[in-house]
């Protein structure tokens, strides 16, 4: 495969899973008569489901392929346990504070990410892009602190933005792995042991905090599908592509732009209204995304983009 093409192709997916995280949190808030644990339980559940034709379609690939080994099966089960916990907290905190704050603060995770790399991978990054994650974050804290301030009332802003920041822990751990793992493998067979791990785990927590018994009306299996091929198999299957081209700092620091399309949707859709400061958190933050879009200095096995 040529440079260019592997560009172009990362590039596409790339835009397509960025623009796909920013319909996540509309549809969980549309969806709030039903627990979080129901709503991620539901959207790992199908998205599992969806990549079964896919992955048997490709068997004789996957056969002919690197075999997994036993110490890398160990690991895409921890990866889909951490994705399961990380749709878990993040829904969670949708219900206590407002898209804006839990989309900004889930996505601090470049902050985890760019020390992880430094310490554990040797990684140099070039200085634009410690700069470019300062800004980034810089402006992800103001848009938060702008929205905790609006006149806006959410039932726990506090509770919401402690689950959204977990939820970003547990991300960078998952991406961690990823780049650990997928290097050797298709992006099938990364993703669908990955996603069953997740739809385990959700379905365990739902079995131990509600029982057997809960709702499986249209309106949730609808807005489960939604999320389980929209963010779920286009969006984190972008990044899951694109992660053994790209450094997963790099691209978790794209991940930044989401909540610009989240605060927007969510102005027309529930009238929450950003602020001038938070407009300007949201500039600020664009100002960040593109100075850390640059290639590092010592990346093994990237595109150079």
């Amino acid at each position: 495969m040529s440079a260019n093409y592997s560009k172009i192709k990362v590039f596409i997916a790339l835009a397509l899973g960025l623009t796909s995280f920013g319909f996540a949190p509309i549809l969980v808030r549309l969806a709030t008569e039903y627990s979080a644990v129901q709503i991620s339980t539901i959207r790992t559940v199908l998205g599992a489901l969806i990549l079964i034709p896919i992955y048997l379609s490709r068997n004789k690939e996957i056969d002919s392929a690197t075999p997994i080994l036993k110490k890398e099966h160990k690991w895409m089960a921890l990866a889909g346990i951490m994705l399961g916990l990380h749709f878990m907290s993040w829904t969670g905190s949708l219900y206590f504070t407002s898209v804006a704050s839990a989309s900004v603060l889930v996505t601090i995770h470049p902050i985890i990410l760019i020390l992880a790399e430094r310490t554990l991978y040797r990684i140099n990054f070039a200085v634009t892009v410690w700069i470019g994650v300062g800004i980034a974050f810089m402006g992800s804290m103001l848009l938060g602190y702008a929205d905790y301030n609006a006149e806006s009332t959410f039932i726990n802003p506090a509770l919401g933005n402690a689950l959204a920041f977990i939820a970003a822990v547990i991300f960078a751990i998952y991406f961690l792995i990823g780049r650990r793992v997928r290097q050797n493998h298709s992006l099938i067979e990364y993703l669908f042991p990955v996603y069953t791990w997740a739809a385990i785990t959700s379905v365990v927590i739902l079995i131990i905090v509600e029982g057997f018994t809960f709702p499986l009306d249209q309106k949730i299996l609808l807005i489960g599908l939604g999320l389980a091929a929209g963010p779920q198999i286009i969006g984190h299957g972008a990044l899951n592509y694109a992660i053994k081209y790209v450094s997963p700092t790099l691209l978790s620091t794209l991940i930044l732009a989401e909540p610009l399309l989240a605060s927007l949707l969510a102005l027309f859709l529930f009238e929450e209204l950003p602020s001038v400061i938070s407009i300007s958190a949201m500039c600020i933050i664009l100002l960040g995304v593109s100075l850390t879009w640059r290639k590092t200095t010592k990346t093994p096995n990237n595109v150079s983009i």
